[in-house]
């Protein structure tokens, strides 16, 4: 063998520890087992989006309709309501972040400025209907009702498609499992 053949072969054992040593966080981050508690959080969140969604839709309903103020201050006030229990949610799932798996850490990461940006768009639907309850035809309030609705359907999705990633790893695994397939 010559001398730069030699050395290559030298190397090759050092480059696969590295290799090693640089791809072993990713494949623990992998493995990370998920935390029950919130998957249970997270499903919760789920149910709570939905009502969510299904009030914004109801709200939305009403600017193509002649329902009075009471009617809107009813529904904006569910909304708030149920954007409050989110809230309380997110602070638990927060709360249980140091147990989260890395995809349940990113759920929780994706949530927050949604549910943020619709927490002000209601409190701004708020005011708006508190100041001018003979106006709830205007473009504006039409505005805030549309982005309200717009903002709890994508909020609710992105939720249900985090809980349905869970179920589905989780049923992966049961059934890898079961195969008695080795873990890569």
């Amino acid at each position: 063998m010559n001398k730069m053949h030699l050395t290559r072969l030298t190397m090759l054992p050092a480059l696969l520890v590295a290799g090693i040593l640089t791809i072993s966080p990713a494949l623990q981050a992998g493995d990370a087992k998920d935390s029950e508690q919130v998957s249970n959080l997270l499903s919760d969140a789920k149910t709570q989006a939905y009502q969510l969604r299904e009030d914004a839709a109801t709200m939305e309903s009403y600017t193509r309709s002649n329902l009075g103020w009471d009617n809107h201050r009813v529904t904006v006030n569910q909304i708030r309501d149920h954007i409050n229990a989110v809230g309380q949610t997110l602070t638990k799932l927060d709360d249980a972040r140091g147990i989260a798996s890395p995809w349940q850490a990113t759920a929780i990461d994706r949530i927050k400025p949604l549910l943020r940006e619709m927490a002000s768009n209601t409190t701004s639907l708020i005011e708006y209907l508190n100041k001018n309850p003979a106006r709830l035809s205007t473009k504006e309030y039409r505005d805030y009702i549309e982005a309200n609705a717009d903002e709890a359907a994508q909020l609710e999705e992105l939720i249900a498609d985090f809980v349905n990633y869970g179920n589905a790893k989780n049923r992966m695994e049961r059934l890898a499992g079961k195969l008695e397939i080795p873990k890569t």
